[in-house]
């Protein structure tokens, strides 16, 4: 179950508005602890199926090792360049890996419409071509904190 924001509730999104935000939006931030402890952080694009985030990473990266060693994970997702229009969220939990390492098309019926969502949001195509590089994994947020500043004025 995912944690209840405490802070910030009268500027942060509705269900539907996070909803919206996180389907439209396709850049995200992800930040994953280092063998070190270190935090790294790091863009990649990213696809919401209304319940979970999912993120094709690129296996040889250093945000794929992290996670590997430590699933725990931070990402962020906003916009917005004058303060009165910034908005976002936050997701944390642990990331999940799902079909094959590297992802080279094999059937997994449980990455079908994340595939088929995936390459139409960021490719505008059907079906998204697999490289042998990238591979799937799975954020269900156990915490969730979103704002939106626009509200900022009807207070």
């Amino acid at each position: 179950m995912a944690a209840t924001q405490r802070r910030g509730r009268r500027i942060m999104m509705t269900p539907e508005e996070l909803d919206e935000f996180l389907t439209t939006q396709r850049t995200c931030r992800v930040a994953t602890v280092s063998a070190d402890g270190a935090p790294h952080v790091s863009t990649l694009w990213f696809v919401w199926d209304g319940k979970s985030l999912w993120l094709y990473s690129i296996t040889r990266s250093k945000r794929w090792a992290d996670l590997r060693r430590d699933p725990r994970v931070a990402v962020v997702v906003d916009t917005g360049e004058e303060y009165d229009q910034l908005r976002g969220v936050e997701l944390s939990g642990s990331v999940e890996f799902v079909g094959e390492v590297p992802r080279t098309g094999e059937p997994c019926p449980e990455l079908d419409s994340v595939e088929r969502l995936f390459a139409r949001k960021n490719f505008g195509v059907d079906e998204l071509p697999h490289d042998g590089r990238h591979a799937w994994m799975r954020l269900t947020p156990e915490a969730t904190a979103s704002w939106d500043f626009r509200k900022i004025a009807d207070l």
